[in-house]
């Protein structure tokens, strides 16, 4: 019981200590207007995160259990002092006829104890041979072993959830961006088509169109803006702070060159480098499907799942097995009559010790030994199921997140051809639309085209990213700490 006290504040303790400086950052809202580059995100989601502080606590745990587990193989010393005033001291009636030459007549009595009664003791106890204690430290600290992983594992997640969450909001932000541009097109093809028509060069129809398509242009913007707003929020919470600045982020997808970090610039260039594996398509399947049975987290949590279950399976069968321990005790007693006279002289007191060793062994519980055993065993069995079903998975999306990268990258490849085309043909249009050998129609397409022709090239370059980001969690080498993320001058 004072182990189990002990335990748990420390725990308490810990546990107020992280609260207190999560709380201290989770209150405070950043500036509007502050500049939030991905790196900064990162490093604050891993500062404040929730659920970073609660695999924490979780290992806390962990780590005080294999101290428990230990403190089972040490000596267990225990001392006790006691004081009693009798009131009414006890006395007991002997037969006189009982007493060898004693005669008949009226009982005698005795008195039993004194005024006072002073006591004072001290046990040990030491186990020597006990199977279940050794398994038991082994389990500890496989269990905090697991509970280290899950705690990688989980710092891995939210480092991922933020990246997800950065891109997420830069393809909002690019969608809003090319809207825009898309709307001043627009409206500078709108003017010249009012001019035109004041000059009796084009017809009330042909204004009527672009008044239309300006329209229907301009309407998409209060969604793009709140597309941005809302993806931003989603990077603030991650971060742990309040969602309510209006922050600025780094880095346009649309002018992403993924394949030269040297004609980025140095935002782009930071984004690159911080978003997922490097160099992904330098590396083989089979390379990557090698670090992943080493490092994933899901598959190093099911391993240290079945040797914690095999520890207990262990521990289980150790209940057949005997137990030897060393055991001792002393006693010191003291009895006086009238004042208070701690322990008395040596008169009035009176002491006794004794050491000795104790064999216990189990003979029958009711089965209920052998029903553990089994369950365990059955334990172990699950477990080693599902790795191979979680090994077959990983393998799979390992491949599937390999090739959307590689499909990503030469999508985007494609796109950056289709948005040159795409501006030349704008351009061929605008010219020809105001020369006057260009119709109205062929002057909407071409800005219709070059708007999705860009916006699908930062869609493919935000699905080659978002592709590298979780291709690194698949793989399981995600940094875990903020100093060990990775730099331009390192790629």
């Amino acid at each position: 019981m004072r182990g189990e006290t002990q335990r748990w504040r420390t725990l308490v303790t810990v546990g107020a200590a992280m609260a207190a400086g999560s709380a201290a950052a989770v209150g405070q809202s950043l500036p509007d207007g502050r500049t939030v580059p991905l790196r900064m995100a990162i490093q604050e989601a891993l500062a404040n995160s929730r659920t970073v502080a609660d695999a924490e606590y979780s290992l806390e745990v962990a780590r005080q259990q294999v101290r428990e587990a230990w403190a089972r193989a040490l000596p267990d010393i225990a001392g006790s002092i006691s004081y009693q005033r009798n009131l009414m001291v006890q006395e007991l009636f002997f037969d006189p006829g009982a007493i060898p030459g004693g005669s008949g007549g009226d009982p005698i009595r005795v008195r039993i104890g004194s005024d006072n009664t002073w006591q004072l003791g001290f046990t040990l106890s030491q186990p020597i041979f006990e199977y279940g204690v050794f398994v038991g430290v082994g389990a500890a600290g496989r269990f905090r072993a697991l509970e280290e992983e899950r705690l990688r594992g989980t710092t891995q997640q939210v480092v991922t959830v933020v990246r997800q969450a950065y891109l997420d909001a830069l393809l909002a932000e690019s969608d809003l961006r090319l809207l825009e541009q898309s709307i001043e097109r627009v409206r500078q093809t709108l003017e010249e088509t009012r001019a035109l028509n004041r000059a009796g060069l084009t017809s009330e129809y042909d204004v009527l169109r672009i008044e239309v398509e300006f329209a229907n242009v301009s309407a998409n913007l209060q969604r793009a803006r709140n597309a941005v707003g809302a993806r931003k929020r989603t990077v603030l919470i991650e971060m742990g702070y309040d969602p309510d600045a209006d922050i600025d982020l780094e880095g346009r997808l649309e002018e992403v060159d993924p394949e030269s970090l040297a004609a980025n610039t140095p935002e782009n260039v930071d984004l690159i480098v911080l978003v997922g594996l490097p160099g992904v398509l330098e590396q083989t399947l089979g390379d990557l499907l090698q670090v992943a049975g080493e490092q994933r987290t899901d598959l190093r949590q099911l391993r240290s799942t079945i040797l914690l279950e095999q520890a207990q399976l262990n521990l289980d069968r150790g209940e057949f097995i005997p137990t030897l321990s060393l055991f001792g005790n002393y006693n010191l007693q003291a009895q006086q009559d009238g004042g208070l006279d701690f322990f008395g002289n040596e008169n009035q007191r009176t002491s006794s010790s004794a050491v000795g060793l104790r064999v216990e062994v189990p003979i029958f519980q009711g089965f209920r030994r052998f029903a553990r055993v089994h369950q365990s065993e059955a334990a172990v069995g699950q477990s080693e199921t599902r790795l191979v079903r979680a090994e077959q998975d990983a393998t799979n999306q390992i491949r599937t997140l390999f090739e959307a990268v590689d499909e990503a990258l030469a999508r985007a490849r494609s796109q950056f051809g289709a948005v040159e085309q795409a501006q030349r043909g704008y351009e061929i249009a605008s010219v020809e639309y105001r020369e006057g050998i260009g119709s109205q129609l062929q002057m909407t397409d071409a800005e219709e085209s070059l708007r999705r022709a860009q916006f699908n090239y930062a869609e493919a370059i935000y699905d080659f990213l978002s592709a590298r980001a979780q291709l690194e969690l698949a793989v399981g080498v995600v940094p875990e700490e903020p100093g060990a993320f990775p730099v331009a001058g390192n790629q």
